[in-house]
Protein backbone atom coordinates (compact mmCIF):
# COMPACT_ATOMS: atom_id res chain seq x y z
CA UNK A 1 0.00 0.00 0.00
CA UNK A 2 1.15 3.51 -0.69
CA UNK A 3 1.73 5.08 2.73
CA UNK A 4 2.92 8.44 3.98
CA UNK A 5 6.47 7.48 3.08
CA UNK A 6 5.41 6.86 -0.51
CA UNK A 7 6.11 3.11 -0.40
CA UNK A 8 3.93 0.89 -2.52
CA UNK A 9 2.95 -2.71 -2.03
CA UNK A 10 0.51 -5.48 -2.95
CA UNK A 11 -3.22 -4.96 -2.87
CA UNK A 12 -4.69 -5.14 0.61
CA UNK A 13 -7.94 -6.82 1.48
CA UNK A 14 -10.71 -4.25 1.99
CA UNK A 15 -11.90 -3.79 5.53
CA UNK A 16 -15.48 -3.85 6.79
CA UNK A 17 -17.67 -1.46 4.82
CA UNK A 18 -14.95 -0.81 2.24
CA UNK A 19 -15.46 -1.05 -1.48
CA UNK A 20 -13.91 -3.93 -3.40
CA UNK A 21 -11.42 -2.64 -5.96
CA UNK A 22 -11.78 -5.84 -8.01
CA UNK A 23 -15.43 -4.96 -8.68
CA UNK A 24 -14.49 -1.71 -10.42
CA UNK A 25 -14.70 -1.54 -14.22
CA UNK A 26 -11.77 -0.93 -16.53
CA UNK A 27 -8.82 -2.90 -17.84
CA UNK A 28 -6.40 -4.12 -15.19
CA UNK A 29 -2.79 -3.01 -15.56
CA UNK A 30 -0.23 -5.45 -16.85
CA UNK A 31 2.72 -6.14 -14.56
CA UNK A 32 4.92 -3.85 -16.65
CA UNK A 33 2.36 -1.03 -16.55
CA UNK A 34 2.04 -1.43 -12.80
CA UNK A 35 5.80 -1.05 -12.29
CA UNK A 36 5.90 2.05 -14.50
CA UNK A 37 2.89 3.56 -12.76
CA UNK A 38 4.19 3.02 -9.25
CA UNK A 39 7.69 4.28 -9.97
CA UNK A 40 6.16 7.42 -11.51
CA UNK A 41 4.03 7.81 -8.38
CA UNK A 42 7.08 7.40 -6.15
CA UNK A 43 8.79 10.24 -8.00
CA UNK A 44 5.70 12.46 -7.66
CA UNK A 45 5.53 11.65 -3.92
CA UNK A 46 9.25 12.38 -3.51
CA UNK A 47 10.00 8.85 -2.33
CA UNK A 48 12.59 8.89 -5.12
CA UNK A 49 14.05 11.80 -7.05
CA UNK A 50 15.90 11.94 -10.37
CA UNK A 51 19.32 10.40 -9.82
CA UNK A 52 18.19 8.18 -6.90
CA UNK A 53 18.81 4.45 -6.87
CA UNK A 54 15.69 2.26 -6.92
CA UNK A 55 15.28 -0.75 -4.63
CA UNK A 56 16.42 -4.04 -6.11
CA UNK A 57 14.02 -5.86 -8.43
CA UNK A 58 13.34 -8.52 -5.80
CA UNK A 59 12.30 -5.89 -3.27
CA UNK A 60 10.04 -4.17 -5.79
CA UNK A 61 8.51 -7.51 -6.77
CA UNK A 62 7.67 -8.32 -3.16
CA UNK A 63 6.23 -4.86 -2.49
CA UNK A 64 4.09 -4.98 -5.65
CA UNK A 65 3.05 -8.60 -5.31
CA UNK A 66 4.22 -9.55 -8.81
CA UNK A 67 7.00 -11.74 -10.20
CA UNK A 68 10.61 -10.61 -10.13
CA UNK A 69 11.08 -11.49 -13.81
CA UNK A 70 8.16 -9.19 -14.67
CA UNK A 71 9.74 -6.39 -12.65
CA UNK A 72 13.13 -6.86 -14.33
CA UNK A 73 11.54 -6.71 -17.78
CA UNK A 74 9.59 -3.59 -16.83
CA UNK A 75 12.73 -1.88 -15.51
CA UNK A 76 14.59 -2.78 -18.69
CA UNK A 77 11.79 -1.26 -20.76
CA UNK A 78 11.93 1.92 -18.71
CA UNK A 79 15.69 2.06 -19.26
CA UNK A 80 15.14 1.76 -23.01
CA UNK A 81 12.61 4.61 -22.81
CA UNK A 82 15.12 6.80 -20.97
CA UNK A 83 13.13 6.93 -17.72
CA UNK A 84 15.72 4.91 -15.81
CA UNK A 85 19.48 4.40 -16.01
CA UNK A 86 21.28 1.07 -15.45
CA UNK A 87 24.77 1.30 -13.95
CA UNK A 88 27.21 -1.55 -13.44
CA UNK A 89 29.81 -2.11 -10.78
CA UNK A 90 29.85 -2.14 -6.99
CA UNK A 91 27.89 1.10 -6.79
CA UNK A 92 25.64 0.16 -9.69
CA UNK A 93 21.95 -0.58 -9.91
CA UNK A 94 18.90 0.97 -11.48
CA UNK A 95 18.48 4.72 -11.03
CA UNK A 96 15.77 7.24 -11.82
CA UNK A 97 17.09 9.14 -14.86
CA UNK A 98 18.42 12.59 -14.01
CA UNK A 99 16.40 14.01 -16.90
CA UNK A 100 13.26 12.12 -15.79
CA UNK A 101 10.96 15.13 -16.22
CA UNK A 102 12.25 15.87 -19.73
CA UNK A 103 11.71 12.26 -20.80
CA UNK A 104 8.24 12.12 -19.22
CA UNK A 105 7.26 15.27 -21.11
CA UNK A 106 7.89 13.41 -24.38
CA UNK A 107 5.49 10.66 -23.24
CA UNK A 108 2.55 12.96 -22.54
CA UNK A 109 -0.75 11.79 -24.04
CA UNK A 110 -3.51 14.31 -23.22
CA UNK A 111 -6.27 12.14 -24.71
CA UNK A 112 -5.46 9.10 -22.59
CA UNK A 113 -4.86 11.30 -19.54
CA UNK A 114 -8.30 12.88 -20.01
CA UNK A 115 -9.88 9.43 -20.14
CA UNK A 116 -8.17 8.42 -16.89
CA UNK A 117 -9.16 11.71 -15.28
CA UNK A 118 -12.82 11.16 -16.25
CA UNK A 119 -12.71 7.72 -14.68
CA UNK A 120 -11.06 9.11 -11.54
CA UNK A 121 -13.87 11.69 -11.30
CA UNK A 122 -16.45 8.93 -11.58
CA UNK A 123 -14.63 6.93 -8.91
CA UNK A 124 -14.46 9.82 -6.43
CA UNK A 125 -18.10 10.77 -6.96
CA UNK A 126 -19.02 7.15 -6.29
CA UNK A 127 -16.87 7.04 -3.16
CA UNK A 128 -18.52 10.20 -1.83
CA UNK A 129 -21.99 8.82 -2.54
CA UNK A 130 -21.06 5.51 -0.92
CA UNK A 131 -19.57 7.06 2.24
CA UNK A 132 -21.67 10.17 2.87
CA UNK A 133 -23.34 9.97 6.27
CA UNK A 134 -21.20 7.00 7.35
CA UNK A 135 -17.79 8.54 8.14
CA UNK A 136 -16.55 8.02 11.72
CA UNK A 137 -15.36 11.02 13.71
CA UNK A 138 -11.69 11.74 13.09
CA UNK A 139 -11.37 9.86 9.80
CA UNK A 140 -11.06 13.10 7.82
CA UNK A 141 -8.56 14.77 10.19
CA UNK A 142 -5.51 13.76 8.14
CA UNK A 143 -7.13 15.14 4.98
CA UNK A 144 -7.86 18.42 6.73
CA UNK A 145 -4.21 18.62 7.75
CA UNK A 146 -3.18 18.22 4.09
CA UNK A 147 -5.56 21.00 3.06
CA UNK A 148 -4.09 23.27 5.72
CA UNK A 149 -0.55 22.49 4.60
CA UNK A 150 -1.44 23.25 0.97
CA UNK A 151 -2.77 26.60 2.15
CA UNK A 152 0.56 27.39 3.80
CA UNK A 153 2.95 26.56 0.95
CA UNK A 154 3.58 27.87 -2.55
CA UNK A 155 6.44 25.51 -3.44
CA UNK A 156 5.36 23.84 -6.73
CA UNK A 157 6.82 20.37 -6.11
CA UNK A 158 5.47 20.27 -2.56
CA UNK A 159 2.00 21.34 -3.71
CA UNK A 160 1.96 18.61 -6.36
CA UNK A 161 3.02 16.03 -3.78
CA UNK A 162 0.34 17.14 -1.29
CA UNK A 163 -2.36 17.18 -3.98
CA UNK A 164 -1.50 13.59 -4.90
CA UNK A 165 -1.44 12.50 -1.26
CA UNK A 166 -4.84 14.10 -0.71
CA UNK A 167 -6.45 11.95 -3.39
CA UNK A 168 -4.73 8.78 -2.19
CA UNK A 169 -5.78 9.42 1.41
CA UNK A 170 -9.32 10.37 0.33
CA UNK A 171 -9.64 7.06 -1.53
CA UNK A 172 -8.59 5.14 1.57
CA UNK A 173 -10.76 7.18 3.95
CA UNK A 174 -13.87 6.62 1.84
CA UNK A 175 -13.22 3.25 0.23
CA UNK A 176 -10.51 1.37 2.13
CA UNK A 177 -6.95 0.21 1.35
CA UNK A 178 -7.89 -1.63 -1.85
CA UNK A 179 -9.42 1.52 -3.35
CA UNK A 180 -6.31 3.46 -2.36
CA UNK A 181 -4.26 0.99 -4.40
CA UNK A 182 -6.62 1.30 -7.35
CA UNK A 183 -6.34 5.09 -7.14
CA UNK A 184 -2.55 4.80 -6.97
CA UNK A 185 -2.65 2.96 -10.31
CA UNK A 186 -4.66 5.79 -11.88
CA UNK A 187 -2.55 8.60 -10.45
CA UNK A 188 0.74 6.91 -11.34
CA UNK A 189 -0.35 6.52 -14.95
CA UNK A 190 -1.43 10.15 -15.07
CA UNK A 191 2.00 11.23 -13.80
CA UNK A 192 3.43 9.81 -17.02
CA UNK A 193 0.74 11.16 -19.34
CA UNK A 194 0.12 14.75 -18.32
CA UNK A 195 2.17 17.67 -16.94
CA UNK A 196 1.89 18.16 -13.20
CA UNK A 197 -0.54 20.95 -12.27
CA UNK A 198 0.99 24.34 -11.54
CA UNK A 199 0.81 25.91 -8.07
CA UNK A 200 -2.08 28.25 -8.99
CA UNK A 201 -4.16 25.29 -10.15
CA UNK A 202 -3.42 23.24 -7.03
CA UNK A 203 -4.27 26.18 -4.77
CA UNK A 204 -7.55 26.69 -6.63
CA UNK A 205 -8.35 23.00 -6.33
CA UNK A 206 -7.55 23.11 -2.64
CA UNK A 207 -10.53 25.37 -2.03
CA UNK A 208 -12.71 22.56 -3.33
CA UNK A 209 -10.83 20.04 -1.17
CA UNK A 210 -11.88 22.13 1.82
CA UNK A 211 -15.48 22.35 0.57
CA UNK A 212 -15.58 18.59 0.07
CA UNK A 213 -14.39 17.84 3.58
CA UNK A 214 -16.84 20.37 5.04
CA UNK A 215 -19.78 18.74 3.26
CA UNK A 216 -18.65 15.22 4.15
CA UNK A 217 -18.47 16.32 7.78
CA UNK A 218 -22.07 17.52 7.50
CA UNK A 219 -23.11 14.25 5.77
CA UNK A 220 -24.36 16.27 2.79
CA UNK A 221 -23.91 14.04 -0.26
CA UNK A 222 -25.06 16.32 -3.09
CA UNK A 223 -22.86 19.32 -2.17
CA UNK A 224 -19.94 16.96 -1.56
CA UNK A 225 -20.30 15.46 -5.05
CA UNK A 226 -20.57 18.99 -6.45
CA UNK A 227 -17.26 19.87 -4.76
CA UNK A 228 -15.58 16.84 -6.40
CA UNK A 229 -16.83 17.97 -9.81
CA UNK A 230 -15.84 21.59 -9.22
CA UNK A 231 -12.32 20.45 -8.31
CA UNK A 232 -11.85 18.98 -11.79
CA UNK A 233 -12.61 22.32 -13.45
CA UNK A 234 -10.64 24.49 -11.03
CA UNK A 235 -7.97 26.85 -12.27
CA UNK A 236 -6.31 30.07 -11.19
CA UNK A 237 -8.64 32.60 -9.60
Amino acid sequence: MVNTAGKFGPYSQPGPGALDSHALPGRALTGSELVRSRIALRVRLKAEAPGDRLPDAGVLAEELGIGEITVRRALEGMCQDGLLDRRRGRSGGTFVARDWHTVVAALHDPAEAASLDAFHLLLECGLVSHAAGDIPDGRLDGLRALVDEMDRTDVPDRLQELETRFHLDLAEALGGPGIREFTADLLGRQCLLLPAPGPEVVQARNRHHADLLHELGRAEMAPAVAAVKAHRHAGPA
